[in-house]
């Protein structure tokens, strides 16, 4: 590693914290990159892996081979558990087996998000939300051990509610998650099984709002329900969850509450910053908004301390409409390399008199998202699209943002092959059950021995 005197540290190794981390290669900067995971996940196609489509390893790759020919950087496996501002020192632990600090004179937290519950953080271990890898496995092994608890049902109440799924939230995640059950369940299992239909699932899709992807413009979105509904989706608009347990969860319409039996229920309704960023914003006395981000300044610095940038999903910060924007991948990348530009421009004046610090920009190229196969929505700067057209797009702009070029091309044939057969080829159940799973089999096959003891008496 080249001997620098500047310190850079980059919290999170996400699409921000990549970015800057690959921006800083030629910088004469000595740059530490620290995750509590070893690899770099492409979350937007979090979704697939939960359905089946794809493999973990398909859209992840490992921050070591990343980096590994980038000599100024080095990656560290550890949580970062608090920030010495004072100190100027990210204090780090790893289950306990070890402690420890790194110093740094730039500091870049990218530390991403978590789910929201708004305040109901009981219900994350009945309705699981979509963040990591280890998520996306947990969901995928919910939504295929329904199909098979609810074939050795003998119960036509217990089966429907095995035969239930329901998807909170309306955004692009939610969307495309409920997309994606749904041509599991009318498609991929047809024929699969011998005592149920699986294309007789009912597959809820709810929402808050009064339209899906509200983000978008309102003739995508109405589309976008047109084509969900096409595929048997439910979408039920204006209804808010108001409790939610092992046996499905609770609604409230308008004056009343309808209660919907699900076994399978999904969370994509909110996103948190990183409990990072409130313990940042103590020490800092930087303000943060409901959603747990820090307010940063126009070049993504914490005010009063020009050494701490936030970026990614922790930051809170405007576009030229005055609106906070958006936390999407995009954003961070865009974010990174202007951090990354930023730091470099600092060390190559350094001695000089330092320019004003410049205003981060983030150049909206436009958003889409899938619905289902052969339909998906795009709303770009200048056109909006949606059906096969807006899908193939969407297929070329996913396929090129990922970071391997072997991803890339294994993504690809894992696509071409199921949009030509509808098969899942990661379909795999894979892990402990849930604990919410086990209980209730537990106590049947409990209730069950007593009554042979009680029998063979």
């Amino acid at each position: 590693m080249q001997t620098s005197t500047e310190r850079v540290v980059i919290v999170g190794g996400g699409f921000g914290g990549l970015h800057a981390a690959r921006r800083l290669a030629r910088a004469p900067v000595d740059v530490t990159l620290i995750d509590v995971h070893n690899h770099h996940l492409f979350q937007p196609l979090l979704y697939q892996v939960a359905s089946g489509a794809l493999s973990p390893a398909n859209i992840a790759a490992p921050l070591r081979g990343l980096l590994k020919r980038q000599l100024n950087a080095r990656v560290l496996l550890a949580r970062v558990v608090d920030i010495d501002v004072a100190g100027r020192r990210v204090v780090l632990a790893d289950g306990g087996l070890h402690q420890g600090s790194v110093d740094y004179d730039v500091l870049i937290v990218a530390a991403g998000s978590r789910h929201s519950y708004f305040g109901h953080d009981d219900w994350e271990k009945f309705a699981p939300g979509l963040k990591t890898i280890d998520d996306a496995t947990a969901i995928r092994r919910r939504i295929l051990e329904a199909f098979e608890f609810a074939e050795r049902s003998g119960d036509a109440s217990d089966t429907a509610a095995w035969l239930s799924f329901i998807v909170v939230g309306a955004g692009p995640t939610g969307v495309e998650l409920v997309g994606q059950i749904a041509e599991i369940a009318h498609h991929t299992l047809r024929g699969e099984f011998r005592s149920i239909d699986p294309q007789r699932a009912q597959v809820h899709l709810i929402e808050a709002g009064d339209r899906v992807l509200a983000a978008y413009d309102p003739a995508l979105s109405e589309r976008a329900q047109r084509s969900l509904e096409r595929m048997g989706v439910t979408v039920l608009l204006g209804s808010q969850v108001v409790a939610v347990d092992r046996d499905g969860i609770m609604v409230k319409q308008g004056s009343g509450t309808r209660r919907i039996a699900s076994r399978a229920v999904f969370w994509a309704a909110g996103i948190q910053a990183s409990p990072l960023a409130r313990r940042l914003a103590e020490q800092t006395g930087a303000e943060i908004d409901r959603s747990g981000r820090i307010t940063v300044e126009p070049d993504l610095t914490i005010r009063a301390h020009s050494d701490i940038f936030v970026i990614g999903d922790m930051a809170h910060c405007t576009g030229d409409d005055g609106k906070p924007l958006p936390a999407l991948a995009p954003v961070a990348m865009q974010q990174g390399r202007f951090v990354a530009d930023e730091i470099a421009a600092r060390r190559a004046n350094a001695g000089q008199a330092q320019p004003s610090a410049r205003k981060f920009t983030y150049h909206d190229r436009g958003t889409m998202a899938t619905i289902g196969r052969g339909r998906a929505v795009a709303q770009l700067p200048w056109l909006k699209i949606s059906g096969p057209l807006a899908w193939l797009a969407w297929l070329f702009v996913h396929l090129m943002t990922l970071v391997q070029f072997q991803n890339r091309v294994l993504v690809l044939v894992q696509w071409a092959w199921a949009y030509v057969t509808r098969n899942r080829a990661a379909r795999l159940i894979t892990g402990d059950r849930p604990l919410a799973d086990v209980e209730p089999a537990a106590q049947a096959l409990e209730s069950t021995n007593i009554h042979r003891t009680t029998e063979s008496n």
